[in-house]
């Protein structure tokens, strides 16, 4: 499985983003999908995820109530929607692919495939 992410840029504070994350592979599917992000000097951390067919979703608190994770598999795409941005959610987005479907993993060491990421960057 091969993943790229878009739809990162700058915005100010309480502004919008919606974050793209294309996968190829025959597996796509079938594997749960996740978002991180690593802002500088700190560790990747999860940020939200969603099951194989998109009827279960689990957020960090960090995005709860903001971010919304979505997926289209007839596009092979997932999508994160973020409102409200605030400056500490600056950093690296990453999608990641988890073969463990149904697991509702969240570490960063439980997904087997990655992006390379998109940057957000939120302005005060």
């Amino acid at each position: 499985v091969q993943l790229v992410e878009s739809g990162g840029g700058l915005v100010q504070a309480g502004g919008s983003l919606r974050l793209s994350c294309a996968a190829s592979g025959l597996t796509y599917r079938s594997l749960d999908m996740g978002w991180f992000r690593q802002a500088p000097g700190k560790k990747r951390e999860f940020v939200a995820g969603i099951s194989w067919s998109g009827s279960s979703t689990y957020y960090a608190d960090s995005g709860k109530g903001r971010f919304t994770i979505s997926r289209d598999n007839a596009k092979n795409t997932v999508y994160l929607q973020m409102n409200s941005l605030k400056p500490e959610d600056t950093a690296v987005y990453y999608c990641a692919a988890d073969l463990a479907v149904g697991s509702a993993n969240r570490n960063v060491e439980e997904y087997d495939y990655w992006g390379q990421g998109t940057q957000v960057t939120v302005s005060s």
